[in-house]
């Protein structure tokens, strides 16, 4: 190879995006069992959200959280504590899980 090759091969390398969507890609495959079940919990908070008129913001402020959580959270993609789902349910009045315990 000529040096002008060799050095547009070397511009070219240094240009190159490097990904990760391989790693992505096998982490969604061996999560996929929670995953569902934060997506349909993600999809009942933006519902409810929207129902209330609260944005991502005054949501967070009631859950003492920050706002990247709470988007974090609506893109399906958070491992929920029990503790989370249940301070969900209490500042959106609304039931994510099913009450399977009787009193």
């Amino acid at each position: 190879m000529t040096k002008v090759a060799d050095n547009e091969l070397s511009i070219l390398e240094k240009r190159r995006v490097k990904t990760d969507w391989r790693e992505h890609a096998q982490w969604r495959r061996e999560n996929r069992h929670w995953l569902r079940y934060s997506g349909f919990i993600a999809l009942k908070v933006m519902k409810r959200i929207e129902e209330l008129g609260i944005s991502q913001k005054e949501l967070a402020e009631k859950l003492g959280c920050s706002p990247q959580y709470i988007s974090r959270l609506l893109k399906g993609t958070e491992n929920l504590t029990l503790e989370t789902i249940s301070k969900l349910e209490d500042c959106l009045q609304m039931d994510i899980i099913h009450k399977a315990l009787k009193l």
